[in-house]
C-alpha cells in the first residue's frame, strides 16, 4: 500500500526516543511520531503511551522528497463528537473520576500556559511587522 498524504495507516512501532517513536509502516518504510502527535494530552515521557513493537494506527502528516515521512497518531484518531446539549449529571453521586495528581495537573497547566505564551509571542510579532512596515511606506517630502 502507497504511503499517502492524509492517508491512515497501520504500523508497529519499531523504536522509541525521547523526542517520538519510529514507526515501521512495511514494504521497507518507517516514519517519526513526534512526541507531540502521540496524544492529545502533554506527554512528558512517550513510555507510558507506546510500547516496542505496538500495532498503531497513525496519519500521514507529510513525506519529504527525501523519503521522510512525518506521521501523527493523535489525528488518526477521529475527535469525539460533542453533544450541543449538555450532559446530564447526578449532583447528588458522590464524582467517579479519579482527580489528577498535582504532577498532572502541573503539567496540563505547563503546557496550556507556553501554547497560550506562543499565540501571544506570535501575534506580538505579527503586529510589530504590521507596524515596522506601515512606516517603512511613508514618503518623506522636503
Amino acid at each position: 500500500m502507497p504511503v499517502e498524504v492524509g492517508s491512515i495507516v497501520e504500523g508497529t512501532v519499531s523504536g522509541i526516543t525521547n523526542f517520538g517513536a519510529f514507526i515501521d509502516l512495511g514494504e521497507g518504510k518507517t516514519g517519526l511520531v513526534h512526541i507531540s502527535e502521540v496524544a492529545n494530552d502533554y506527554v512528558k515521557n512517550i513510555h507510558e503511551y507506546l510500547k516496542q513493537d505496538q500495532a498503531v494506527k497513525v496519519k500521514v502528516l507529510s513525506v519529504e522528497k527525501d523519503g521522510k515521512i512525518s506521521l501523527s497518531i493523535k489525528q488518526a484518531v477521529p475527535p469525539k463528537k460533542r453533544s450541543s446539549r449538555p450532559a446530564d449529571y447526578d449532583w447528588n453521586k458522590a464524582d467517579e473520576t479519579p482527580s489528577l495528581s498535582f504532577e498532572d495537573k502541573m503539567a496540563r497547566f505547563l503546557k496550556d500556559s507556553d501554547e497560550k505564551m506562543q499565540t501571544l509571542k506570535s501575534k506580538t510579532k505579527s503586529s510589530n511587522n504590521r507596524k515596522s512596515n506601515s512606516h517603512s511606506k511613508k514618503v518623506f517630502k522636503e
